[in-house]
Parts: structure tokens; C-alpha cells; sequence
């Protein structure tokens, strides 16, 4: 087969940085299917037919971009023929291009054949095991039975932790949209609005500011569901707006607090102490400290008895939720915090946050993003932190 050429043929992320996560786990190839870090590895590229939707016929679109390790003149990239309009573009920077796949089994067929047609001698091939369909990850087993396959999901982690300055501004846009967003829409929210249509107009608000809107998790009153649902606001409610909403594929990923009528000095007090708790989070954050002096921080103030069920999350954002660096084990989504103990660089980008679950006050949080610099943090979206008035 005949390979067809990308743009430039220079990778726009740490070749360097890559191979030495690759030789450190035995790794001689990587092939990469996850949207997002076909996205990161391609410098920011998703194919637009298939931003939403994965399935096509009786398949799915699955891009797979190929690393050898030393060797990133060898980089290939298996993709959709429609992408042949993206190449002609110069979106696609990979020497060896293959936009013959129109589903899974061929996609991982084309890839292989590149493979071996170059004559490597493999012993270890690296994939995503979460993001690798049974059909063509049993293609690769039976067309190279005596490579060893290992998942190298927490490489491409290590690799997308530390953003560059082009991935910190997406970050950026992407908080304060949703952030201006949120403010938008309590500007529109009357008695009698259900929490679904809240939601809408939040959606309709994201979208007006260039985001892509993903998700909306509400509540109003002392209600406790997170569903948007036909639950009506009613004069003197609070309500919480947590949304993700991203720019690029970065997330935007933050909760802030409104009410229809005036707090109470008990909600003051209580949106007081969730403001205390996630100031004292940053306070240590910086280029070198570890990230468990994050939680050292909060700790004396979250141990203060406290009516209702207080919690405090810290963890990393980027083109997913809750990637490295990777600070807790026992928080609402398992993994292990394989960066607790370690020190934090600039560049960096952490979600914190506070949320008390009261049960007569309702559900309180506060969710920002920040990002690590050499000797403090920037919060992304950092407005409109206190009790945000509901109407006109």
C-alpha cells in the first residue's frame, strides 16, 4: 500500500517525554483510540463527522493514531475517508496517513498492516484498554498473537498533564463561559420555571458563547435530586448550577449558587464556609508543592462538626474530567492517586471542590478550576461566587 503524508511531519507534543514513559513500561508501539487523546497527540484535531456520534452502519468510527517509540518519523494515523478533506486541509501531521476505515475491524486491520509492513520487530504494543472495542482488539490478538499487549492509558496521562499554553487558554475560555453562562441564565430564571427548562436556557447560553454544552447537574429548594426534572422554583429557593461545558474539548467544569429572594444568614454563613474551605485549598498550590498538601490544608476545617454532609474533592481537568494529576483514592470516580504524593508542575489544571448537603438548608458547592503556575495558582472562571440573585 501506498502510505499517503500529513502536513509538517513534526508532532506537536514532547516526543522526548513520550518515549521515556514508553521505555519505562516496556512499551515499543502505542496504538491510540480514545477521541481525546487521538485529539492531544494530533495537536488539538477531532474529526467533525464524528464529534458526537461514534456509530456508523454496523460499526463505529475508531481513529487510531500509531507511535513507535524513538521514532516519531514512523507516526501513523488510521482514520475515515471523509477525512481526506481534513488532510487536504493540513489538519493531520503524521508521515503515514490511512483514511480507508469504515469501521473498527478495518480500522485496526489498516493499522496492523502498517505495522508489519515495516518490518518492526515488536514485543510490547501499548493500547487503551477502555477505549478499544472487543472486535478489533480481538483482530490485533490474532493477527499479532506473540505481541504483548499492555494498557497505556496512565502514559497519555503523564503525558497530558502539564498544559501548554494553547490547552490553558481553552481551559480558560471554556471556565468563564460557563461561569458568564450560569450568571445569564439566574438573570433569567422567574417563579414557576421548571428545573429542566433552567437547564435549556443554560444550554442555549453555552452554546451562545462558542461551547459545546455537555452536561447540567441542578437543584432547587431543599431538594437534594440533581436531575433536571419538572420540579418548579418557587420564591425563596436556592439552586445550584454544576456544568460541564467545553471549548475545543476542553472542560469547563463548575458550580455556583443563586437564590430567588434574599439569604438568610444561615445560607450566608454556610456558602461562607464552602468559600473558606475551597480558598484554603489554593493556598498551597504551587509549582513543587505535593498535591496531598492540598488536602493537609482543608483538613482542620473539615474536620469541624458540621449539620448535613460536607465533602471535598480536588483532582485534575483537561480534555477529560478527572485526569492526572490524580490526588485522591476515595472519591466519587475510583482510581488510584498516583499523584498525591508527588509535586505539582506549572501548567497543571485541578477542579476543587465543597459541597455541604444540608437537610434543611438544600444542597450548597462551589466547584472551580485553577491552574498550577511556579509560584501559586490562576483561577479560571473565578466570578460570581457568592449568592447569585435568581430574576431580573
Amino acid at each position: 500500500m501506498k502510505a499517503e503524508h500529513g502536513a509538517s511531519g513534526v508532532a506537536p507534543f514532547d516526543t522526548g517525554l513520550l518515549d521515556r514513559l514508553m521505555e519505562e513500561r516496556g512499551l515499543d508501539l502505542l496504538l491510540v483510540t480514545s477521541k481525546h487523546n487521538v485529539q492531544h497527540l494530533l495537536g488539538g484535531y477531532r474529526f467533525f463527522m464524528f464529534d458526537y456520534m461514534d456509530a456508523t452502519g454496523l460499526s463505529r468510527y475508531l481513529p487510531i493514531f500509531i507511535y513507535r517509540r524513538g521514532h516519531p518519523e514512523f507516526t501513523g494515523y488510521v482514520g475515515n475517508p471523509n477525512e481526506a478533506y481534513e488532510r487536504d486541509l493540513g489538519s493531520l501531521w503524521p508521515s503515514h496517513l490511512d483514511l480507508r476505515a469504515r469501521g473498527s475491524v478495518d480500522a485496526m486491520r489498516y493499522a496492523m498492516e502498517y505495522v508489519t509492513s515495516a518490518g518492526i520487530g515488536l514485543s510490547s504494543i501499548g493500547v487503551e484498554a477502555g477505549f478499544l472495542p472487543a472486535d478489533a482488539m480481538k483482530a490485533l490478538q490474532d493477527g499479532l498473537p506473540a505481541v504483548r499487549l499492555t494498557d497505556c492509558v496512565e502514559v497519555l496521562e503523564e503525558l497530558r498533564a502539564i498544559k501548554s499554553p494553547a490547552e490553558l487558554e481553552c481551559l480558560r475560555i471554556a471556565s468563564e463561559g460557563v461561569v458568564d453562562s450560569m450568571l445569564a441564565t439566574f438573570a433569567r430564571i422567574e417563579p414557576g420555571l421548571a428545573k429542566r427548562d433552567v437547564v435549556e436556557i443554560l444550554r442555549q447560553e453555552e452554546v451562545r458563547r462558542g461551547l459545546n454544552f455537555e452536561y447540567c447537574l441542578i437543584t432547587a429548594g431543599k431538594d437534594l435530586n440533581r436531575a433536571p426534572s419538572d420540579q418548579r422554583i418557587r420564591e425563596g429557593d436556592i439552586l445550584s448550577l454544576d456544568s460541564g461545558g467545553n471549548y475545543r474539548g476542553y472542560i469547563g467544569d463548575l458550580c455556583r449558587m443563586g437564590i430567588l429572594g434574599r439569604p438568610s444568614p444561615e445560607l450566608e454563613d454556610a456558602l461562607a464556609a464552602i468559600e473558606e474551605i475551597q480558598q484554603l485549598a489554593r493556598r498551597p498550590i504551587r509549582q513543587g508543592a505535593m498535591g496531598a498538601e492540598i488536602f493537609e490544608a482543608v483538613a482542620g476545617r473539615m474536620s469541624r462538626p458540621c449539620e448535613g454532609k460536607l465533602s471535598f474533592v480536588a483532582h485534575g481537568m483537561g480534555l477529560i474530567s478527572h485526569e492526572a494529576p490524580r490526588l485522591l483514592d476515595d472519591g466519587p470516580i475510583p482510581y488510584p492517586a498516583a499523584h498525591r504524593n508527588r509535586p505539582l508542575r506549572a501548567g497543571m489544571v485541578l477542579s476543587i471542590e465543597t459541597t455541604l448537603q444540608h437537610p434543611h438548608l438544600g444542597f450548597i458547592k462551589l466547584e472551580d478550576t485553577v491552574a498550577v503556575t511556579d509560584d501559586g495558582c490562576i483561577g479560571f472562571g473565578d466570578a460570581a461566587r457568592g449568592w447569585n440573585s435568581l430574576g431580573r
